[in-house]
């Protein structure tokens, strides 16, 4: 009987600390399986406004012999230019948007890795079920190059990135 309430306690105290870890670890102003937000201007954009023009842009998300991919995965816009991203997951499995610089993706991409149930409900990311489909609507205030990403773990690793130029 004191063996079975010794394996109850430690257990109790690592899945204790397991709970403490997870909160320590947690990105500032996030909980793990909460959004992650941006403020409404960035370096790379603010979200657009649905009562003007957009140019529409169609991105697939797929997984392909190993490898995680966006088509297309370089674009090209002008300093003003506000897009309405036409988003379709092809793949099986979820995949995210995030419109980004690479350093802001990177250093998110590590806070996903610590807490990987967290979603994204943000004017620059849409996160989507297998077949789904979804919209950003975005504009463009700066000049430079940005990134856009999946940083559910493993994904951008496995190539689910790319390239924004914006003149």
């Amino acid at each position: 009987m004191k063996a079975i309430l010794k394996v109850r306690t430690l257990l109790a105290v690592f899945i204790a600390a397991v709970l403490l870890t997870g909160a320590a670890t947690a990105s500032p102003g996030h909980k793990p399986g909460e959004g992650h937000s941006h403020g409404d201007d960035a370096v790379y954009g603010k979200p657009g406004d649905p009562k003007k023009p957009a140019r529409i842009v169609q991105i697939v998300f797929r997984e392909d012999d190993g490898k995680m991919l966006f088509l297309p995965d370089k674009l090209k816009f002008k300093k003003g230019e506000q897009v309405r991203f036409q988003l379709r997951n092809n793949g099986v499995l979820d995949h995210e948007f995030v419109i980004g610089t690479v350093e802001e993706n990177l250093k998110h991409m590590k806070d996903m890795e610590k807490n990987p149930d967290m979603e994204h409900d943000d004017p620059n990311a849409k996160r989507l079920k297998p077949k789904a489909t979804g919209e950003i609507l975005w504009q463009f205030t700066q000049a430079g190059t940005f990134d856009f990403s999946c940083l559910i773990p493993g994904h951008r690793q496995a190539g689910m990135f790319g390239t924004i130029v914006v003149e």
